[in-house]
């Protein structure tokens, strides 16, 4: 493990290298505006309305200086000459906080949102210049990649972004059935006999697909698929719910309460009279989900898979 930390940290390492001259060419822009890159950056936060404050009296939030040189990593007197610089050319104006009149909070004047409107929309034709060569179909692969990096090194913005669900397209159940077997691999030690057991339930399911009756949903977070769970018709009156599983950067979003939901409302709609599902008692945080949904255990098995010796629990729930 420690190996393979220090192979990463050396991976980042070259492509902060590759990323900054990359976006070091956009630089340009700011060189040939009025602003140095800071004054830039300082300027971009003072426009946007995500502060950490929450607004007050009608306003909308805005940041103090403290606030700013905390976000953008810059020296408190370096930010205080950027600053008067900026009010002194009337971009911004200062105000006493009706909750807290010790607290001065900034914001810009017309004359700095125009400013700004400028900046931003100097950056945005950069960037869009920087991504030209890349082709249309892999526009989705690069920004799930470029979310999926924010997720793992703990972006709060991810938390902000709202789950939806879709259902499955070409490619969807291979990536059920890969990213479930890494998880639990990870998690519970299971072995490849699992894979095995997932790729089975995978295929059954697009060979015996019944349009109506069977499901595969995916869950999303910003357009990045974080789980997914399968509706699979068993006889004319009883349904199947499988292989449900939640990545685990969107725990605790209620990912798995929303999947299990959707199985519920669609079996019902489709006239089934009973839902059932086999799962392990390890699986705590989703026997919760499934006991909240109103399923009641009815059967337990002791048996050895996946390279472990498990408790199996079959639940139903009457629709």
């Amino acid at each position: 493990m420690l190996d393979e930390r220090e192979a990463l940290v050396a991976r980042i390492r070259h492509f902060n290298r590759f990323y900054t001259r990359t976006v070091g060419l956009l630089d340009h822009t700011l060189g040939q505006s009025a602003f140095t890159l800071t004054e830039a950056r300082v300027l971009f936060e003072l426009g946007h309305d995500s502060g950490p404050v929450a607004p007050t009296a009608g306003l909308p939030s805005r940041p103090t200086a403290s606030e700013i040189a905390a976000q953008l990593r810059v020296d408190a007197a370096y930010l205080t000459r950027i600053l008067r610089k900026f009010a002194d050319i009337g971009l911004t104006e200062a105000r006493t906080d009706p909750a807290d009149r010790r607290r001065r909070i900034l914001s810009l004047t017309p004359k700095g949102e125009a400013a700004l409107a400028a900046l931003q929309a100097a950056a945005d034709r950069d960037t869009a210049r920087l991504i030209e060569n890349v082709p249309e179909d892999r526009l989705d692969e690069l920004g799930a990649a470029l979310r999926k990096v924010g997720t793992l090194l703990g972006d709060p913005a991810r938390e902000e972004e709202a789950v939806t669900l879709r259902p499955h397209r070409v490619g969807d159940v291979g990536w059920v059935v890969q990213r479930q077997a890494r998880l639990y691999a990870v998690e519970y030690g299971w072995n490849i006999e699992f894979e095995a057991m997932l790729a089975e339930i995978g295929a059954d399911f697009i060979r015996n697909f019944v349009p109506g009756r069977d499901f595969c949903w995916i869950a999303e977070i910003g357009g990045e698929p974080v789980g997914a769970v399968f509706l699979v018709h068993q006889d004319h009156e009883v349904a199947k719910l499988r292989m449900l599983h939640v990545e685990a950067s969107a725990r605790g979003m209620g990912v798995g309460k929303r999947l299990v939901a959707q199985c519920v409302n669609q079996a019902r709609a489709c006239g089934y009279v009973r839902l059932v599902l086999w799962t392990n008692d390890i699986l705590v945080a989703a026997r919760a989900i499934y006991e909240r949904a109103g399923f009641r255990l009815v059967s337990e098995d002791h048996h050895h898979s996946f390279g472990k010796d498990l408790t199996g629990q079959t639940w139903v729930l009457d629709l």
